[in-house]
C-alpha cells in the first residue's frame, strides 16, 4: 500500500500501544533536550547577522586590531540618594562600599570598574577617554562603568551578580541600579518568561471552553489540547539541539514556539476529531472511521501544515539569526503537530473509540455553526458583486495605515515600570543626558594606513561635524593600533539607541559626512546604532524576495492541490488583503494609539522591524488553512454534482462549526500572548488574531463565495495540456 495519510492512520489505529510508546520516548528525550540544553542554546539579544555589513566588520576590524575587546558592553552602576550629596562622607563611603563589592566579584566576564572612587568629589569627571561628567547637576548621584564581556554566558550571566549588588546596597536611602544592555536584556528576558506563562495560560483556558463547545463532550475536548502539547515539546527539544550549532538565537524563539504550536496543533487536531466522531455519526466502524478521517481530514491536515512550513521558507533565506531561528522554530513545531496529528492521533482514537463521547455537557450546540453561515452564505450569493466591492473596499481601506509604518526597535520604554533598568535608565535620560553616549557609541573606523596626516585631518573633519550635531555629546581622542594601520574616532551619542534621530545620524555620517571628509573608502561605521541601520536594510532587501518565495512556493503547491490555476491566485489575492488589513490595524492601534489603551496596548514610536517580514510568512500560512478547507469541500462535492454555486454554499456551510471554533481558538491564543508586558509580543500577538479574524469572517462569509459566484466554472480552469498534472487519488 502506498504511503498516505489514510494508510499512515490505518497503521497506527492498528498499533496503537507500540505508537504511544515510541512517542512517549520521544517526547521523553525531547523533554531532557529542552530542560539541559534551552538555555544555552537562546541568548539575550535579537540575534546576529549570517554576512558582514558595515557594522560587523568594524567591530571585526577594531577586535582584530586590539582596540576593542572581544564583544565588550558597558554597564552603568548608577548610586543615587534623595537627600545627601557625593561629597557627604555617608555618600562617598557607600560609593567605596559599591566599589569594592563589583572588584570583589568573581564572575566571568567581569573588566575594569572605569570610575575610581576617590576621584569623584575632586574631578567631578570620569578617567581619560570617557569625557562625561560624573555628578548629576543636583548633586545627589553618580555612576560608575563597568566592562562586562558579551555572549550566551557573559553579560547576562555577569549582570545577575551586578543587579543583586546593586539591590543589597539599596538600603539607608540609597538607590543603586545597574544600566545598559546586558540589564536591559535581562529584565527582557524576565518578562518574556512572564508573558509566556501567561499567553499559555489564557490560550489553553480558552481553547478548552471552545472545544468544549464544538465537542459538547469533555472526552474530545483534551485532544487537540495534548497534541499540541506534544508538538510544542518536540519542536522545543529540537530546538535546543540546534541552539548548539547557532550562535545568537533570540531567547524568546520558545515563546513564538508556543504561539504557532498552541493554535495549529489544537486546530489541526480538531478537525481530525471532528471528522472521526462526524464518520462515528455516520455509522462506520472506528477503524473505518479513522482510516476515513486520515484520508479526508488527515490529507487537509498534511497539505494545509505544507502550506504553513512553505511559507516560513523564506524566513531561512534571511541572513540574520532571529528570522532563521524564528522561521526554523515555527516549521519544527507545524511538521511536529502534523506528525502528531497523523500518528499520534490516531492511536489516540484507536484506544479511545467511543470513549470521546464521554463526560457529555449540558451545553447547546455552538451558536455559529453551519446554519448560521449557511444563511450569510445565500445571501452573499444573490448579490455577489456588491459584497465583494464592500468587503474588498473595507479591507483595502483599513491596510491604508500601513503605509505609514515606521520600522525600528523600541527600548526600555515597553518594559513594566517596576524593573529597576527602566527606571534608571530613565533617571539617567533626565540627569545624565551625556552619559547615554557611555553605552551608546557611533564608530568610525579606519581600516588601514590610520596613522597618516592624510587620515588624522579627515577624522578631525568628522569629529568636528560631531562636536556641533545635536544629536553627539563629542568625540574622544583618536586612538591608533601599535602596527598604526588601524584608527577608531568614538562619537559619544546624546540620543538614545533606537531612536530616529539616532538611526538619522549615522546615515548622515555613512552618506556624506565620512565620504566628504577625504578619509578615502577604507572607512566602516560601526557601533550598535549603526547595527540597528544595517539589520533596517537588510530587511528591506529580503522584503521582496521572501514574499516573492511565498508567493510562488504557495501558488504551486495549491495548483498541485486543487489542479486549477484560477483557484491559487484567487486565495493568493484574498490572502494579500487580510494580511494587508492586519498590517494597517497594527500602525492604527501601536503607532497612532488608536484604542490602544482601551486594549490594554502600549503605544510606541516604532513596530518591531522584524515583525511584519515574520507576521507575513506565518499569516499567509495560517489563512491558507481555511482556504484549503474550505475549497477542499467546495472542490469535492463540485466533482460530483458539477453545480458550482451550490458547491460554493454547501463548502461554506460544512466546514462553518469547524472553522469558526478553529479560528476562535486562533484568535483566543494569539490574543492570549498579546496580553503580555512587551510590545514586541502585543504587536505579533495582536496582527496575528487581527489577520485570522478579518480570515474567518469577512473574507470566508464575503469575499471567497462572492468570488467563486462571479468566476462560476472558471473556478478551476486548468490548462489542458498538463490536466493530468497534480491529479488526486485515493
Amino acid at each position: 500500500m502506498a504511503l498516505s495519510s489514510e494508510s499512515l492512520a490505518r497503521a497506527c489505529a492498528s498499533r496503537p500501544r507500540l505508537t504511544l510508546v515510541l512517542w512517549a520516548a520521544a517526547m521523553a528525550v525531547a523533554v531532557g533536550l529542552w530542560l539541559g540544553l534551552i538555555d544555552s542554546a537562546t541568548t539575550e539579544g535579537q540575534g546576529e547577522f549570517s554576512v558582514e555589513p558595515e557594522s560587523v566588520a568594524a567591530e571585526r576590524v577594531l577586535r582584530e586590531s586590539g582596540l576593542r575587546l572581544e564583544g565588550a558592553d558597558t554597564e552603568l552602576v548608577l548610586i543615587r540618594h534623595d537627600r545627601l550629596t557625593v561629597s557627604d562622607a555617608a555618600f562617598m563611603a557607600r560609593i567605596d562600599k559599591v566599589h569594592g563589592e563589583i572588584l570583589a566579584l568573581e564572575i566571568e566576564g567581569f573588566g575594569r570598574v572605569a570610575a575610581d572612587p576617590g576621584s569623584v568629589p575632586n574631578l567631578n569627571r570620569l578617567p581619560a577617554g570617557f569625557g562625561v561628567d560624573l555628578v548629576s547637576s543636583s548633586g545627589r548621584a553618580t555612576f560608575m562603568p563597568v566592562g562586562l564581556a558579551r555572549g550566551a554566558s557573559g553579560s547576562v550571566a555577569s549582570v545577575d551578580g551586578l543587579v543583586a549588588l546593586a539591590e543589597s546596597n539599596s538600603t539607608d536611602g540609597f538607590r543603586v541600579g545597574v544600566v545598559g544592555a546586558a540589564a536591559l536584556s535581562r529584565d527582557f528576558r524576565e518578562v518574556s518568561r512572564r508573558d509566556l506563562l501567561q499567553g499559555e495560560s489564557i490560550g489553553v483556558a480558552a481553547a478548552l471552553v471552545i472545544l468544549a463547545f464544538v465537542f459538547r463532550t469533555l472526552g474530545a475536548a483534551w485532544i487537540p489540547i495534548a497534541l499540541a502539547a506534544v508538538g510544542i515539546t518536540l519542536a522545543t527539544g529540537i530546538m535546543a539541539v540546534v541552539g548548539q550549532f547557532y550562535d545568537d538565537i533570540p531567547f524568546f524563539v520558545t515563546n513564538f514556539i508556543t504561539m504557532i504550536g498552541l493554535a495549529v496543533g489544537i486546530d489541526y487536531a480538531l478537525f481530525i476529531v471532528a471528522r472521526y466522531r462526524e464518520e462515528r455519526a455516520g455509522g462506520l466502524g472506528k477503524h473505518e472511521a479513522i482510516g476515513r478521517s486520515g484520508a479526508t481530514a488527515g490529507r487537509m491536515v498534511f497539505f494545509s501544515g505544507m502550506t504553513v512550513a512553505i511559507a516560513l521558507l523564506g524566513m531561512l533565506l534571511v541572513p540574520m539569526t532571529v528570522f532563521f531561528s524564528m522561521g526554523l522554530g515555527a516549521i519544527l513545531v507545524v511538521a511536529s503537530t502534523v506528525l502528531a496529528s497523523l500518528t499520534l492521533l490516531p492511536a489516540l482514537l484507536s484506544l479511545l473509540g467511543d470513549r470521546v463521547e464521554s463526560w457529555r455537557l449540558p451545553l447547546p450546540a455552538f451558536s455559529l455553526g453551519g446554519d448560521f453561515w449557511g444563511w450569510v452564505t445565500r445571501g452573499v450569493l444573490r448579490r455577489p458583486l456588491l459584497y465583494l466591492v464592500v468587503a474588498g473596499g473595507a479591507l483595502a481601506a483599513v491596510a491604508v495605515p500601513y503605509f505609514g509604518m515606521r520600522l525600528g526597535f523600541n527600548g526600555a520604554e515597553t518594559l513594566p515600570d517596576e524593573f529597576q533598568s527602566k527606571e534608571s535608565l530613565l533617571f539617567l535620560q533626565r540627569e545624565f543626558p551625556e552619559a547615554l553616549g557611555v553605552i551608546s557609541s557611533v564608530d568610525v573606523v579606519v581600516d588601514g594606513g590610520a596613522s597618516s596626516e592624510v587620515v588624522r585631518r579627515g577624522v578631525a573633519s568628522v569629529a568636528g561635524f560631531a562636536s556641533g550635531h545635536a544629536s553627539f555629546v563629542e568625540a574622544l581622542p583618536y586612538e591608533v593600533s601599535g602596527d598604526g594601520e588601524v584608527g577608531l574616532l568614538e562619537l559619544r551619542l546624546a540620543v538614545s539607541r533606537g531612536t530616529a534621530e539616532a538611526e538619522a545620524a549615522v546615515r548622515e555620517l555613512r552618506e556624506s559626512v565620512v565620504p566628504g571628509s577625504g578619509l578615502g573608502s577604507g572607512v566602516l561605521v560601526g557601533g550598535a546604532t549603526a547595527r540597528d541601520v544595517d539589520f533596517l536594510g537588510l530587511v528591506s532587501r529580503w522584503t521582496p524576495i521572501v514574499i516573492g518565495l511565498v508567493l510562488g512556493l504557495s501558488f504551486a503547491l495549491l495548483l498541485v492541490v486543487f489542479r486549477s490555476i484560477v483557484a491559487p491566485v484567487k486565495a493568493i489575492i484574498l490572502n494579500l488583503l487580510s494580511v494587508g488589513a492586519a498590517y494597517g490595524l497594527l500602525v492604527l492601534v501601536f503607532q497612532k494609539g488608536f484604542m490602544a489603551g482601551v486594549l490594554g496596548f502600549t503605544q510606541v514610536p516604532f513596530i518591531e522591524a522584524w515583525i511584519p517580514l515574520f507576521l507575513f510568512t506565518v499569516l499567509f500560512g495560517l489563512s491558507m488553512d481555511y482556504e484549503v478547507f474550505i475549497l477542499s469541500r467546495v472542490r469535492e462535492r463540485f466533482d460530483e454534482t458539477g453545480d458550482n454555486e451550490g458547491s460554493v454554499e454547501f463548502g461554506v456551510r460544512s466546514t462553518a462549526g469547524i472553522i469558526t471554533g478553529a479560528a476562535l481558538i486562533m484568535v483566543c491564543v494569539f490574543l492570549g500572548f498579546a496580553s503580555g508586558d512587551l510590545a514586541l509580543f502585543q504587536q505579533f500577538g495582536f496582527g496575528l488574531a487581527a489577520a485570522i479574524f478579518l480570515d474567518a469572517t469577512v473574507v470566508r462569509s464575503a469575499l471567497v463565495p462572492a468570488s467563486m459566484k462571479l468566476l462560476g466554472t472558471r473556478n478551476w480552469y486548468f490548462p489542458a495540456g498538463v490536466r493530468g498534472f497534480g491529479r488526486r487519488g485515493r
